[in-house]
């Protein structure tokens, strides 16, 4: 459902959640965490960083933060700044036309998930999915 560089930027503003509050990290630090590209991991902290998910500061002390109140963000910002609103429409099977009129063979259970799933984003700030990372019980990486 969600694209490989929605994860990412997901699994990126975790780990800045999980910093300190402002503590300002790097993308090469960012990339090294989540194990993922640094190219990429800058596009997506640029992304993030414009829609005001999180913060960026440039200069030899800069690097990219998460104020108390993003945090307070539902994920679905995140979602919605990386994959687009469109996302929690899209056909299960790519199909372009399909619709309750128009329904794909699969249509009606991959609604219900993709609805599901939409709820959880938007149920779910950015705090709720740092706690666990944070405690130890869940992790970033493979």
């Amino acid at each position: 459902m969600l694209s490989h560089t929605c994860k990412t930027a997901v699994k990126a503003v975790i780990y800045l959640a999980s910093l300190e509050e402002n503590k300002k990290s790097g993308i090469r630090e960012v990339a090294s965490f989540i194990d993922a590209s640094e190219h990429t991991v800058g596009k997506i902290l640029q992304i993030l960083a414009r829609e005001n998910i999180i913060q960026s500061l440039k200069g030899p002390t800069g690097g990219f933060s998460i104020s108390l109140a993003q945090r307070s963000q539902p994920i679905l910002k995140i979602v919605e700044a990386i994959d687009g609103k469109e996302v929690f429409k899209q056909c299960g099977l790519g199909l372009s036309k399909c619709s309750s009129t128009r329904p794909c063979p699969i249509h009606d259970q991959y609604k219900f998930i993709r609805d599901e799933f939409e709820k959880l984003c938007a149920k779910n700030n950015i705090s709720d999915l740092c706690a666990p990372v944070n405690n130890g019980a869940a992790y970033l990486l493979g």
